[in-house]
């Protein structure tokens, strides 16, 4: 009896962290075949070349996607999602999956779900039924819901929204966020290694930053992250910044990150990529995240830290009470409080780290189709 295989379309640096446990169970599955197809910022230089990562992390990449264009402009993003689109209906003609498995919301991901569909191969997709208002992504993880067979979300909540939209029940499964299943089974690196690591100490009050660009905000990129970097250099904040995403503006972004951390380079330090076990490992020794990435939302619940969460980005999404929102005017008092609570008992909304052993069950034995019923909710 041949394998099932299991196509995995990943087109940056987080959301292969957020695969990686998924990964490794499909890999040493009797079941299941892995193929893993590399996209996006992971072929490109400007973000780390990260598909070596995934390569040493002893995975096979069965094609390799150059799609990502370097204009930081929307037209840009369009582009690099149609190039996305073509390239991968070669790929997976020639794989020829029985299904494909995509997490999240960024548009190479809309791009590889297009295909799919349009190419009659089942989708499983995790993380759907999310809201965060302030990106494109919003549109974008929605969309991808309606073309997927098969649902992995991270609440219960996402769970209703997902069925809200007309999927099944029998196929929307609520299983926690993956990334949890990271903090549990990963052995974090030691504080002295980690900083021999980024030549860099982490000192008095460090923090973990992370801002990508409000996609859907009609606000300057340039001038919110200068001012950002300006509240932040009046702080006693030592801080590990890392790079936003290839989204429209996130090359500026990126730019004045560099600049900046070159004026003090003791108190302030820029990666490219940590990878997740470094970033993990971050978020483990820091007082507090800074920004407004998913994974001060989702994961550093787990490891009890206050996050100050800047803007729209991520509104709409669920928090476990550790999360501070604030805009640009308030960020300074938003660090403040962050030190003067305590966050030592917070439960994560998002799970205890259980998501993989369902998602893999259901791959293994679920029938696959890609024909669906518009199932509607009864009000």
């Amino acid at each position: 009896m041949s394998k099932r295989k299991v196509c995995v379309v990943t087109g940056t640096r987080a959301e292969y962290g957020l695969f990686y446990p998924i990964l490794k169970k499909i890999q040493a599955s009797d079941i299941l075949e892995l193929q893993i197809v590399a996209s996006t910022m992971h072929l490109s230089s400007e973000f780390g070349l990260t598909y070596k990562q995934i390569e040493k992390d002893g995975f096979k990449i069965d094609e390799k996607i150059e799609n990502l264009l370097s204009a930081d402009t929307k037209s840009a993003i369009a582009k690099s999602a149609g190039l996305a689109t073509m390239f991968l209906s070669d790929t997976f003609n020639r794989l020829n999956p029985d299904i494909i498995l995509l997490l999240g919301d960024r548009y190479e991901t809309f791009a590889a779900a297009t295909t799919a569909m349009l190419m009659n191969i089942p989708i499983a997709h995790i993380h759907g039924g999310e809201i965060t208002e302030g990106a494109v992504d919003e549109q974008i993880r929605h969309a991808i819901t309606k073309m997927s067979y098969l649902h992995f979300t991270s609440t219960q909540k996402y769970r209703q929204r997902v069925i809200q939209m007309g999927e099944d029940p029998n196929r929307v499964f609520n299983t926690g966020a993956p990334g949890i299943d990271n903090i549990v089974s990963m052995d974090l690196i030691s504080k002295d290694t980690l900083e021999k690591d980024l030549s860099w100490k982490f000192g008095k009050k460090p923090a973990l930053f992370t801002y990508h660009p409000e996609t859907l905000s009609k606000n300057n990129a340039l001038l919110d992250i200068q001012n950002i970097l300006l509240i932040l250099e009046k702080t006693e904040l030592n801080i590990l910044f890392t790079y936003a995403n290839a989204d429209n503006h996130g090359r500026i972004i990126n730019q004045k990150i560099e600049e900046f951390c070159q004026t003090n380079p003791i108190k302030y330090k820029v990666v490219k990529n940590l990878g997740q076990l470094r970033y993990l490992s971050a978020m483990k020794y820091v007082d507090l995240l800074i920004g407004n990435t998913s994974s001060g939302i989702i994961e550093a619940a787990s490891f009890q830290k206050p996050v100050v969460n800047i803007g729209d980005r991520q509104k709409g999404r669920l928090q476990s009470g550790n999360v501070i929102d604030c805009d640009l005017f308030s960020i300074e008092s938003a660090i403040s409080q962050a030190f003067s609570k305590d966050f030592s008992h917070i439960k994560n909304v998002y799970g205890v780290g259980c998501a993989v052993k369902t998602i893999m069950e259901v791959l293994e034995s679920n029938k696959l189709s890609v024909v669906k019923k518009f199932i509607d909710v009864d009000y």
